[in-house]
């Protein structure tokens, strides 16, 4: 059995009446393809839905933390790490990460003083980054046995120290799953790149959408009480039912490389788990008015050489069911015509398995989402 590298996560999941994303102007986020509106899901907004979900929390640990204010980053670290190391020091290390403070090389060459940029490297002038404490506490330790043996530490020889500290430091940071799976952009200081794992397109309805508008008041009580008529508040706000596609290609063997030097079956278990967040997780904007908290109505993962998503099974929108009703299940089926001319086109040998809802003639077909879950873990058999 050869070793397929890439795992294809697709989901079909239908929503009640939600505004799950919006966008600058306060309305849906929305897409034209096949020629029609959609309404769509960020791929921003799904990744920070599942970062902060709870079964993320409890199942793949702390997730890291994004921001630019280093200043209120620094108090939250020297908290946490102030059992082993000076607050003080915190506040330098990140610093040195950051190329912030007196470590902006910009500055330096611009001549600026290191009070002028102390103030402005906080937030202003810094990018929101990903930080993983794990990282920030090994990194310290790194600089404290180095000053320890007496070593000077100029810019140049602690990126050649932590070059050799690459995987200790990849290591480390494993527990912050979302930057292994995410990837991590950085420019400037001591903070290192890294290669996303994980590709998530934004989420579609598969069919066109005319959205609502749900026009709204407030009853001002006091006002009520006292017999007079009209609200204390009036409003709009853009809605919409539909079923959604989402597609994740996760690979596999960058996956294991940003988790220092996993194994493939360590990378597996956090494959399962991403199948279930991409089935359950749903962002929470307008929930408290809308509830709209529905699971996936179909999923289908592949083992395969290849990244392959099947958004053109609904480039020509789905058309409603004129008997029963609904895009739901005729959906399932334009996604079940598309993957068998894909897979016979292309002769295409992946392993595949699929949970439903619903019935399909997706094969073979698990009966629970756990039991597609195992199936990831044991690599498909």
């Amino acid at each position: 059995m050869s070793e397929k590298n890439f795992l294809n996560i697709h989901v079909i999941i239908s929503h009640n009446p939600s505004c799950l994303n919006r966008d600058d102007m306060n309305m849906q986020k929305s897409a034209i393809f096949g020629g029609v509106r959609r309404v769509r899901v960020s791929s921003q907004c799904l990744k920070r839905a599942i970062r902060k979900s709870e079964y993320y929390l409890n199942n793949l640990g702390e997730p890291s933390v994004r921001t630019r204010d280093l200043n209120r980053l620094k108090e939250i670290y020297a908290r946490q790490l102030k059992d082993s190391f000076s607050p003080d020091f915190v506040s330098e290390v990140i610093d040195r990460i950051a190329g912030a403070g007196k470590f902006n090389k910009k500055d330096k060459d611009n001549d600026k003083g290191e009070e002028d940029s102390d103030d402005k490297d906080t937030k202003g002038k810094q990018a929101v980054a990903p930080w993983s404490i794990m990282e920030v506490e090994r990194i310290c330790k790194v600089i404290q046995q180095a000053q320890a043996q007496g070593e000077d530490l100029d810019e140049k020889s602690l990126k050649k120290l932590l070059e050799k500290e690459s995987g200790p430091l990849l290591k480390a940071m494993s527990n912050s799953i979302d930057i292994a799976l995410s990837g991590r952009m950085a420019t400037s200081g001591l903070m290192s790149s890294i290669d996303g794992a994980l590709a998530l397109s934004h989420a579609i309805t598969t069919h066109a959408v005319d959205a609502d508008i749900d026009w709204f008041t407030a009853i001002d009580d006091l006002v009520v009480d006292e017999g007079e008529v009209g609200a204390g508040h009036l409003n709009t706000q853009e809605f919409s039912a539909g079923v959604f596609y989402r597609y994740a290609s996760l690979n596999i063997r960058q996956l294991a490389a940003n988790m220092g030097g996993a194994t493939r079956p360590e990378a597996l278990v956090v494959a399962a788990h991403l199948v279930h967040l991409l089935s359950t997780v749903v962002p929470t904007a307008k929930q408290n008015s809308f509830a709209a908290f529905n699971p996936a109505d179909m999923v289908m993962t592949s083992f395969s050489d290849m990244p392959l998503s099947a958004a053109n099974a609904f480039e020509q929108p789905v058309e409603r069911d004129r008997k029963k009703g609904g895009y739901l299940i005729p959906s399932i089926k334009a996604f079940e015509d598309y993957m068998d001319r894909v897979y016979t086109g292309f002769g295409l040998d992946d392993r595949k398995a699929a949970f439903s809802l619903w019935n399909t003639a997706l094969e073979p077909k698990k009966a629970t989402l756990e039991e597609l879950k195992k199936w990831v873990m044991n690599d498909g058999v």
